[in-house]
């Protein structure tokens, strides 16, 4: 073989060598291209979601409203990109509508937008600042919070979907992660002889279980008990909803803390053991500290997806945007009124705007929550290696 020929490999048939080359070239363009693939469709989703955003936060609003009203008679005096932008068409359906069908749906689209301006709709009401500060809205005698979408006086103010968030959201970690990192600790540290081995995979496989019977179950259950025990007139409310969120992330925290857990050095708790302390002391003291970096990746990873879950805050939480930090009132989320609210609204209208306001807010929490996890994951790998 002469220098600068490519080496056969070892135990290859004659030939193979570049064919396997080949393969191999193809095998890392392919895993490549697919890398690349999804973190195109993630930039797009979140462009698609900010393009109807962007006008309300930078308090352009430009929907057909502020534009104006086109009547049928005007679909010779309006140019067909100001035809098409007022009817909220795309190019394709815009093309593929004739004359006749254009201005019976400019007709339709005045009369509606007719009837908005008639009954109050106010442009300004997706204003950035009224969006996260208090605002005296009408009907009101001082400023305050108030999400109240509909066609007459819309109010939209993110801080009750913001508040109803964040409390479902810590009840669900209040009770999810202990019993996670519990069941975490037992099943690596703490499992004595004759414990079943199939705890840990049943355990695991609450994952599986939809968020739609969980919400259900928590419905049927757990709102009963928790209305006897504490007096709250409100059936479903907001620790409801946390108390079923708790248990979807269960698994999800069990499994990356036990992760963590093994990840730590064996000597150490044998070295804790040897020197005369407990299994539970050598648990405590040593093997969770030293797991803390992992384990708090987990809680932040938990955040996230119980930020981002909808059908059980959807189906237990009330669904009201009651503002108020009691664990026994009703909540509306972020997710849930996006579920609940996007059928409902016209196509471009200011309500169908602030719902994509609202899932530009969601992308972006989840996604710095995600970014911070990550971060946490790599610095703790880093000092597992170094440890090692």
């Amino acid at each position: 073989m002469t220098k600068g020929e490519p080496n056969p490999g070892v135990g290859l048939p004659a030939g193979s060598s570049r064919f396997q080359r080949i393969l191999e070239a193809w095998a890392e363009w392919s895993i490549a291209a697919s890398a690349a693939l999804v973190g195109l469709m993630v930039l797009l989703v979140f462009g698609f979601v900010l393009a109807e955003a962007v006008p309300v936060l930078t308090g352009r609003e430009t929907s057909a409203m502020d534009a104006g009203i086109l009547g049928p008679d005007d679909i010779d005096k309006a140019t067909p990109e100001r035809i098409r932008a007022f009817l909220g068409l795309t190019p394709e359906d815009f093309r593929s509508k004739d004359r006749e069908t254009l201005r019976l749906l400019m007709e339709v689209r005045a009369e509606v937008l007719a009837e908005d301006r008639r009954g109050g709709a106010d442009p300004e009401a997706t204003s950035i600042r009224r969006l996260f500060l208090p605002f005296r809205w009408d009907g009101h005698e001082k400023a305050a919070f108030v999400w109240q979408p509909g066609p007459v006086s819309p109010k939209y103010n993110l801080v009750p979907l913001i508040v109803g968030s964040l409390k479902v959201t810590v009840i669900a970690l209040l009770v999810g992660v202990p019993i996670a990192i519990a069941a975490a600790v037992h099943a690596c540290l703490l499992r004595v002889r004759g414990t079943p081995s199939w705890v840990r995979a049943a355990v695991e496989q609450v994952s599986a279980v939809p968020g739609v019977v969980l919400g259900t179950v928590a419905v049927l259950a757990v709102a009963p008990v928790v209305a006897a025990l504490t007096g709250t007139p409100f059936l479903l409310n907001v620790s409801v909803a946390g108390i079923a969120l708790g248990m979807a992330l269960v698994p999800h925290v069990f499994s990356l803390t036990v992760d963590s857990l093994e990840g730590v050095p064996k000597d150490l708790t044998r070295t804790a053991l040897a020197l005369g302390a407990t299994p539970w002391q050598a648990a405590w003291r040593v093997a969770l500290p030293a797991a803390s970096p992992g384990i708090f990746a987990a809680v932040l990873l938990a955040f996230g997806r119980a930020l981002g879950e909808t059908m059980i805050v959807l189906i237990a939480s009330g669904n009201a945007p009651m503002l108020g930090w009691s664990p026994w009132i009703p909540a509306r989320t972020l997710t849930a009124t996006v579920a609940a609210e996007l059928g409902e609204t016209a196509f471009h209208g200011q309500h169908f705007r602030m719902l994509f306001v609202v899932g530009s807010l969601l992308f972006a929490l989840s996604l710095g929550v995600n970014l911070l996890a990550a971060l946490v994951f790599g610095r703790f790998g880093t000092a597992e290696e170094g440890r090692r």
